[in-house]
């Protein structure tokens, strides 16, 4: 019997990423499989990648922190270089949360989680 084949989502397939709502939609597709992590980007970003003046969004609190998913730079952008990912391109930087997750669960993001947590205890206390 066939299977079908996992379409694999971009975000050049959410045209123009410059508005959330698109962005929203690229994440909640992109982590369908894991949506603790589109809660947290709500949370973190509310779904914006870039600024008003079209730049990556900064964080508000940490200025390292970049992009929808608020990846640190400090931390993180050596190994997502060596991942062969770059923090401030979308895909990427959900790419590079998602290889986060996998390794640390949602502590990397545990700043926010009076806003994301109460929605997912069952998949914190998974990790």
């Amino acid at each position: 019997m066939p299977t079908a084949e996992k379409r694999e989502v971009k975000a050049a397939d959410y045209q123009p990423i410059t508005d959330p709502e698109n962005v929203e939609r690229f994440i909640n597709d992109y982590f369908a499989d894991i949506p603790i992590l589109a809660e947290i980007a709500k949370c973190e970003s509310r779904y914006r990648q870039f600024n008003s003046n079209g730049g990556v969004l900064k964080g508000n609190k940490n200025s390292y922190d970049r992009g929808v998913m608020q990846i640190n730079v400090l931390y993180h952008a050596e190994i997502a270089e060596k991942l062969g990912l770059d923090i401030h391109d979308l895909d990427d930087n959900v790419a590079y949360a998602r290889y986060l997750y996998e390794k640390q669960g949602a502590k990397p993001w545990m700043s926010s989680s009076s806003c994301w947590a109460r929605f997912h205890q069952s998949e914190i206390a998974k990790r």
